[in-house]
C-alpha cells in the first residue's frame, strides 16, 4: 500500500500580542527594511502593529483609527511611508522615517464598507488611489499626494452590480493607460479603463460577493475568491475582454482574501472555515491546506522571498516558510 503523503509542516512561528482579531496584513519592501525584515499587521481595534521578523516581537504600534478597524495597509514606493485604512472613515499617510510614527496626511472616505482601497505608483513622487466612492456602488479615484479627483466610476444604471469589495489598479508595461479591476457584491468582476471612465469588460464569477482577487498582469490572468465555496479564475486578451476560464471549488464556503506570491509560482487564500490553503498557480492543482488557527482566517500575504504570513480571527499571525523561491 502506498504510503500517505506526510502533512504539511506547522508555521515557522507565531506572532501573538495584537489583542484583537487581525484584519490585514503587508509585508514591508526589502528595499526598505534595512536588513530587519518587518511586517505590518492592522487589528479590528484600530491598531497598526509593526512587527520585527527577527526578534519577533512588535517594534511600534501606530493608532489613528480610533478604535476603528483597519481594514487595508499599504507602504508606498517613494520612500518609508505607509497607508492604513481604517472603519472610521479615514485613509492615513504614515511617516515611518528614522523611527517616526506621525500621520503626514488623511484622505476622507464616503464609505464605511469592507472595501479596501487601491494604489498604482505613478512615478516616483506621485501615485493614484482607488477607494470606494460616496454613492454605494461607486468607486472614487484619486491623484495623490494633491487628492485631485480623477474621475468616479459608476456602474450604468441597468448593470446593478451592488457595492464594490474588493478593487485592483493596475498598469501594463506597454501602456501607461491605468485600469481597475473592481470585485462587487453581486459576485461579477468588472475591469475599467479609467482614462475613459468606462466598463472595459465585466464577467460573474461567483453567486455570493467577491471578497477578494488579485492579478497576475505578467500572465494576464486574474483569481477571486467570493463568500462561497469558488475560486474563479480568468484572464484578459488583447481586446481587453475578460474570461472565466477556470474555476476550482473548496470544501467549505467563505474566502477572505486571495493573493499570489510575487514570484507568479504559488497562490493562498485566506478561509472562513480556518483554513489556508495553497494552489499552484499555473495549474490551479492544491498544494496544501494549512490548519493552524481556531478561528476564520482574514488575510494572507507574501514577501518578496516568499514567507506567507496569514491574519485570524483568533489574534494571531501564523508565519510560514512553503514551496521556497527557485
Amino acid at each position: 500500500m502506498a504510503a500517505p503523503f506526510p502533512p504539511p509542516p506547522g508555521p515557522r512561528f507565531v506572532l501573538r500580542g495584537t489583542q484583537s482579531p487581525v484584519n490585514t496584513l503587508h509585508f514591508c519592501p526589502a528595499s526598505q527594511a534595512l536588513g530587519n525584515p518587518l511586517l505590518f499587521s492592522g487589528s479590528q481595534s484600530g491598531l497598526v502593529h509593526i512587527w520585527s521578523l527577527q526578534t519577533r516581537r512588535t517594534v511600534a504600534a501606530l493608532n489613528g483609527h480610533k478604535g476603528q478597524g483597519v481594514t487595508w495597509l499599504k507602504t508606498l514606493p517613494q520612500g518609508h511611508q505607509l497607508l492604513s485604512q481604517g472603519r472610521d472613515l479615514r485613509l492615513c499617510l504614515w511617516d515611518l522615517a528614522e523611527g517616526r510614527n506621525t500621520i503626514m496626511d488623511t484622505v476622507q472616505l464616503d464609505s464605511v464598507g469592507f472595501c479596501k482601497s487601491s494604489v498604482l505608483a505613478r512615478g516616483q513622487l506621485c501615485w493614484m488611489l482607488a477607494v470606494p466612492g460616496k454613492g454605494s456602488d461607486e468607486v472614487q479615484i484619486l491623484e495623490m499626494p494633491s487628492k485631485t479627483s480623477v474621475c468616479t466610476l459608476k456602474p450604468e444604471a441597468d448593470a446593478k452590480p451592488g457595492m464594490p469589495m474588493c478593487l485592483g489598479l493596475w498598469q501594463t508595461n506597454s501602456s501607461p493607460r491605468p485600469l481597475l479591476l473592481a470585485g462587487y457584491e453581486d459576485g461579477s468582476v468588472t475591469l475599467w479603463d479609467i482614462l475613459e471612465r468606462k466598463v472595459c469588460s465585466r464577467i460573474a464569477c461567483h453567486e455570493e460577493p467577491v471578497m477578494g482577487l488579485d492579478f497576475d498582469s505578467q500572465k494576464a490572468k486574474g483569481v477571486s475568491g467570493s463568500a462561497g465555496k469558488v475560486l474563479a479564475v480568468w484572464s484578459l486578451d488583447g481586446q481587453q475582454s475578460l474570461q472565466v476560464y477556470k474555476t476550482h471549488e473548496l470544501t467549505n464556503p467563505g474566502i477572505a482574501e486571495v493573493t499570489i506570491r510575487p514570484d507568479h509560482k504559488i497562490l493562498a487564500t485566506a478561509g472562513w472555515d480556518h483554513r489556508i490553503r495553497v494552489f499552484h498557480w499555473r495549474t490551479m492543482k492544491p498544494l496544501a491546506v494549512l490548519a493552524f488557527h481556531s478561528a476564520s482566517v482574514y488575510c494572507v500575504a507574501f514577501a518578496t522571498d516568499g514567507l506567507l504570513a496569514a491574519g485570524s480571527k483568533d489574534q494571531r499571525i501564523s508565519i510560514w516558510s512553503l514551496y521556497p523561491c527557485s
